[in-house]
C-alpha cells in the first residue's frame, strides 16, 4: 500500500522534493 502510493507520487513528490531543497540550500 505505502509502496504504491509513494510510486504513484513519485514523480510529482521528487519535483516538490528537489525544489525544496534547493530552496532550502538557496536561505
Amino acid at each position: 500500500m505505502r509502496l504504491m502510493k509513494k510510486q504513484l507520487n513519485a514523480e510529482g513528490f521528487t519535483i516538490i522534493e528537489i525544489l525544496v531543497v534547493v530552496v532550502i540550500i538557496g536561505i
